[in-house]
């Protein structure tokens, strides 16, 4: 069980904690994108894989 103040806190830092990243990363875009340029072929590829897997999975289940 948390307590209250404990709630209270878990709420505020992950508030502020979002709040921060997505600053940063505003902040960071120009560089994101020259550095990363072509990287959503590796996350797509990525998430292909691991429906390929569940897909196996339920086939032989």
């Amino acid at each position: 069980m948390l307590t209250n103040g404990q709630l209270i806190f878990g709420i505020l830092f992950a508030i502020v904690f979002a709040v921060i990243l997505i600053y940063t990363y505003r902040k960071d875009l120009k560089l994101h994108r020259k550095h990363y340029k072509g990287s959503i072929w590796i996350l797509i590829a990525f998430i292909a894989f691991i429906l390929m897997i569940l897909a196996v999975k339920y086939m032989f289940t």
